[in-house]
């Protein structure tokens, strides 16, 4: 299997391991054949963003611990499907994303340059 690369072309680095997040529950956005949503944009979630994505249907901060899910809260990584993240994006409430540990499969939804506009400062 080949290593997983992100979208800079670097090798893919760790989402979030509190809450533990990614397709495989490894902390990675990594994504395979059974990830039909393609949950690899690694995201700093916001307030409007998990406001905007409960109203499609997909509520991301209520608890559900038969999942192992906590539920998320503003400042939260979290790997998200790259087509939500695009629609949130047309809306306006796209959450910052973390370059290193989006998965280059993002790429084939996602532009690079909408990518790093919107790319997460550290400070």
């Amino acid at each position: 299997m080949t290593e997983a690369t992100n979208v800079l072309g670097g090798k893919l680095e760790i989402c979030c391991s509190s809450p533990i997040t990614g397709y495989y529950r490894d902390g990675f956005c990594k994504t395979g054949g059974m990830d039909f949503g393609m949950h690899v944009v690694c995201a700093q979630v916001t307030a409007e963003f998990l406001d905007y994505t409960k109203s499609k249907g997909n509520d991301l901060c209520t608890p559900m611990p038969e999942y192992q899910f906590p539920g998320l809260k503003a400042g939260d990584r979290w790997c998200l499907c790259a087509a939500r993240w695009q629609e949130a994006l047309e809306a306006g409430v796209a959450p910052p994303v973390i370059l290193s540990a989006t998965h280059s499969r993002a790429l084939e939804v996602l532009s690079l340059d909408d990518l790093k506009k919107h790319a997460l400062t550290l400070s």
